[in-house]
């Protein structure tokens, strides 16, 4: 089966049969074009990846910012398990850093953060800031907005 004919077929064969290839040598035989698109899918695969766990980051310290008396063990659980992954995405991917700090100023990612926010608390929109105000504070362990108490995570 041709490079082209199994990438239709079965993507998982294919990316076996690529990655073979790559590794025996015989260049010539690899599926050029489909190996390109699904390379540059991959990368665009990480940067949504970064976009979504910030998004979810951001509603959540909306959240806990703007209903303390509402606050969970879940909210708490969200907010710190969504900055270990952007963690863990920005050291597998470097170069990816940079679009972190984008993304910390782009509003049509935060006016999505206050869209959920205000959704999931049946607080209005207008609540909120209207621009965000944690900057790169939000990925901090120790950044918890609005009044305390606070977790002590030490």
């Amino acid at each position: 089966m041709q490079g082209g004919d199994l990438y239709d077929e079965d993507f998982v064969a294919w990316i076996e049969r690529q990655a073979a290839l790559l590794r025996a040598g015989p260049l010539t035989a690899l599926d050029r074009a489909n190996l390109a698109e699904e390379l540059e899918d991959m990368g665009k695969a990480k940067r949504q990846e970064l976009r979504s766990r910030l998004e979810v980051l951001l509603t959540h310290l909306l959240k806990y910012q703007f209903q303390p008396a509402m606050r969970t063990g879940s909210w708490l659980g969200t907010i710190g398990e969504q900055r270990h992954r952007i963690e863990d995405v920005v050291e597998e991917s470097p170069s990816l850093r940079p679009l972190l700090a984008e993304l910390l100023e782009d509003a049509k990612l935060y006016k999505r953060a206050v869209q959920k926010a205000a959704l999931e608390t049946g607080l209005p929109a207008g609540t909120f800031p209207p621009v965000n105000p944690y900057g790169r504070q939000a990925l901090e362990d120790h950044f918890w907005p609005g009044p305390g108490p606070h977790p002590d995570l030490d």
